[in-house]
């Protein structure tokens, strides 16, 4: 599949989410919450590989998508609580990629105890 054609449909995807969103906080979230990049991602993997290869790649890709969600979450808990105190946008995305990244440190750290390799 032509590279041009993958990065039109992803962007037409986005592009579609946030324009839901512009009309439906609710519906707005809800696309958004699918996990639309990750199937995209494996559908180009299953139309780009073959074999052994794409059923491995494709089953990797979504057993480490599951782990790497768990940390993102409480992103989705901070960032409101600190938009409705009055602080600025750039200030709550960054303390929420901040407490993403050390949550998955710690997911990382906790998981390799358990046998499951993160990083």
């Amino acid at each position: 599949m032509p590279i041009i054609l993958k990065y039109l449909i992803t962007a037409v995807v986005v592009v579609a989410v946030s324009e839901f969103a512009k009309r439906s906080d609710k519906l707005g979230a809800l696309i958004a919450a699918l996990p639309m990049v990750t199937v995209l991602a494996m559908t180009w993997m299953f139309f780009e590989l073959k074999g052994q290869e794409q059923t491995e790649k494709i089953a990797n890709h979504a057993y480490y998508t599951f782990w790497y969600v768990i940390p993102t979450m409480p992103m989705f808990l901070l960032m409101p609580w600190m938009l409705r105190k009055g602080i600025h946008y750039g200030w709550t995305l960054l303390s929420g990629c901040v407490l993403t990244a050390v949550l998955f440190v710690i997911t990382a750290w906790v998981m390799k105890r358990f046998g499951v390799d993160l990083m």
